[in-house]
């Protein structure tokens, strides 16, 4: 049933995520990069309000509802939320090392990998 909750959770996600680049290249006559860069920011939003509502106790989300919204949700709707959730867990953990590493790595790593798949798909 979990992982049924969890598919549920990021089809609504990504239905809103099709939503929020459709309105904003409305908006801005041109979805790249403002549609990509408002869906990860208005996530990072969420998801930071949502931990802390979790974290303050004012908040009350069954392991199930959590993994609805957190993974299916939230993660359909920008996974860029979930590297800023885990970044601040990092340094809210006393880890401000790994946190760092974690954006360096994440973000260097994943462009790089970016241009050498595009790069072998053209010479494929």
């Amino acid at each position: 049933m979990l992982w049924i909750s969890i598919a549920l959770g990021g089809a609504l996600g990504s239905m809103a995520r099709h939503g929020a680049n459709v309105l904003v290249t409305r908006f801005s006559g041109q979805s790249l990069p403002y549609a990509t860069a408002a869906v990860n920011v208005v996530g990072c939003l969420v998801i930071g309000l949502l931990a802390g509502s979790v974290a303050a106790g004012r908040l009350h989300l069954s392991p199930g509802a959590r993994a609805f919204v957190f993974v299916g949700v939230l993660g359909g709707f920008t996974t860029f939320s979930s590297f800023g959730l885990d970044t601040l867990t990092l340094v809210h953990e006393g880890r401000p090392l790994a946190a760092l590493w974690n954006v360096v790595g994440q973000v260097g790593l994943g462009l790089a990998c970016t241009f050498a798949g595009y790069a072998l798909a053209l010479r494929a």
